[in-house]
């Protein structure tokens, strides 16, 4: 989860848009808000990336409110289980949650970021129980099979967002390592 300026990951975290709104008159970026006025006047609303939200916002050029993926009702929808909300969805395509989370926090002021640190270490924890069960089980599953993607946990991995989906790959080559070591050591014994 590297805030690399090379990442793919991190520039793709930082491209998602904000609702941001102009504390003050601004000459010359009109364009900004797609029209044809050449200035934005105080108070109005501008959809921006957030690389460029960020930087506004630290300068108290705009402000913004929480986005939607990290509201109040997800908030409330995480509290009362955890792994049934499809983080994938919340940020677009596959996005991460986290990721984009720990970056709007690093914006916020102290109670808001707080409080949006909070959420996403608690989602975290509550999540990763299940990753973890999952990710082994699919170590060990039979893969032959063709998988029928109706149970909890198959909903559960079609909602995880990239940092999860990460970990569940390394959980998965983990379980594989580890079965593979304890077959060898088995014959080993066996053999002998």
């Amino acid at each position: 989860m590297e805030d690399d300026y090379f990442s793919l990951n991190a520039i793709l975290a930082d491209n998602h848009k904000l609702s941001c709104s102009f504390t003050l008159d601004v000459e010359g970026l009109g364009y900004l808000e797609g029209g044809t006025e050449n200035n934005i006047h105080q108070h109005s609303k501008v959809e921006l990336p957030f690389w460029l939200a960020q930087t506004l916002s630290l300068n108290e050029f705009t402000t913004f409110p929480l986005p939607p993926p990290y509201s109040n009702r997800v908030k409330a929808a995480l509290k009362a289980s955890a792994q049934s909300v499809k983080l994938s969805n919340l940020v677009g395509g596959n996005g991460w949650w986290y990721r984009w989370g720990r970056r709007i926090a690093d914006v916020l002021d102290d109670v808001p970021q707080a409080d949006l640190l909070n959420t996403l270490l608690k989602a975290f924890v509550n999540r990763l129980p299940a990753l973890q069960d999952l990710s082994a089980h699919h170590a060990s599953a039979d893969h032959t099979l063709p998988e029928s993607s109706t149970s909890t946990g198959e909903a559960f991995r079609d909602g995880m967002e990239g940092d999860e989906r990460e970990l569940f790959a390394v959980g998965q080559e983990s379980g594989k390592m580890a079965r593979s070591w304890y077959d060898g050591s088995s014959s080993r014994k066996g053999g002998r």
